[in-house]
């Protein structure tokens, strides 16, 4: 983590709801932000190699709060106020993330196809005091028109999106040599159980919404003048690796895909002279529903994977998210690739 010189507290402070309220900034304030924010962060020092280069997370929610609490002077006062859309946001690590951006004062816009699990976090951070504010969103991610449309009513409710998260995924245990065709299309899809007539066609639809996302926070930005917004793809050590499981090698094939368009945007961004930023974030295994889903037919297989080690928490992605997002302006994170411990591969 960027090193604290002072602890302080992010005090609670009312929330502006009118349309367009308050999430341009200009490069001019950014740099003269970043000016005074650099006197109290100090890098790690790569060159001890008693410290490890390995970013370090906590693993309880409370020890989450305590150390986003202390995080807020080290950078992320700056996006007091500001939007940040996170995708599939209703559970796991988009729930965490959503609720670490409520609890830096950050007005939230979560989306998910169904939103009640969303409506019920709103209500919890509310009650907990949390300076931000969560906005529930119902957003069918395979089909073009329904992203269109949310980003639509949040430049006319909100102005626009100053950080992007792209959360949202799924994996099936369909393997490359007898898998099948419909479970590969639904990992890419996002969705098993239901398809819009209009969603996107092809195997390509996880891909493209991604991308999607990214391209209209982009024109978000650049239409308002935003220089230092932020788009984080919520990546996986799967986008960096491949296992010897069959039962992954084609969900490993759409992370990787990840690790390539989130380079590319970055590079990309260089061209457009740009000071956004783009990073991603590669977790090991998380202990969320994903291998509950990845083998619904074998729930005890699933516990089994989450009993053997222990695991990563949504939280700790959370922590990640908040880490990238309060690094100085000209500091560039690719890519933060973590691990449990005890995890070998």
């Amino acid at each position: 983590m960027w090193r604290i010189a002072e602890d302080r507290r992010v005090e609670a402070r009312p929330q502006a709801h009118q349309v367009g309220g308050g999430s341009k900034r200009s490069s001019g304030g950014n740099r003269a932000a970043a000016a005074g924010s650099a006197a109290v962060r100090e890098q790690p020092d790569s060159s001890d190699p008693g410290r490890s280069s390995a970013n370090q997370v906590p693993s309880s929610r409370s020890e989450v709060d305590g150390r986003l609490g202390t995080m807020a002077r080290g950078g992320m006062d700056r996006w007091r106020d500001r939007l940040a859309l996170v995708t599939g946001a209703s559970g796991g690590i988009g729930a965490a993330v959503a609720r670490a951006l409520v609890q830096q004062g950050l007005k939230v816009v979560g989306c998910a196809r169904t939103v009640g699990n969303i409506e019920e976090l709103a209500a919890e951070c509310k009650s907990a005091g949390y300076p931000g504010t969560l906005i529930p969103y119902r957003c069918d991610l395979s089909n073009e028109e329904d992203i269109l449309s949310m980003f639509s009513a949040i430049r006319s409710q909100h102005s626009g999106v100053d950080i992007c998260i792209n959360n949202a995924g799924l994996a099936r245990p369909d393997t490359l040599l007898s898998g099948s065709t419909s479970g590969w299309k639904e990992m890419f899809n996002m969705d098993p159980h239901w398809r819009h007539p209009t969603a996107l066609p092809g195997p390509q639809v996880n891909v493209l919404a991604l991308s999607i996302c990214t391209r209209e926070a982009y024109q978000s930005m650049k239409e308002r003048k935003v220089d230092d917004g932020h788009i984080i793809n919520i990546n996986s050590m799967s986008g960096h690796r491949v296992l010897p499981q069959s039962v992954t090698h084609f969900y490993s094939a759409t992370k990787y895909a990840v690790t390539a368009l989130t380079e590319g945007l970055r590079l990309e961004l260089r061209e457009a002279q740009t000071h956004i930023r783009a990073t991603c974030i590669s977790p090991g295994l998380v202990e969320t529903q994903f291998a509950f889903r990845l083998h619904d037919k074998d729930p005890e297989k699933a516990a089994a994977i989450y009993g053997q080690i222990e695991c990563l928490k949504p939280e700790d992605v959370a922590a990640a998210v908040i880490y990238v997002l309060s690094a100085p302006p000209h500091v560039q994170i690719g890519d933060i690739q973590m691990r449990p411990t005890e995890q070998v591969t």
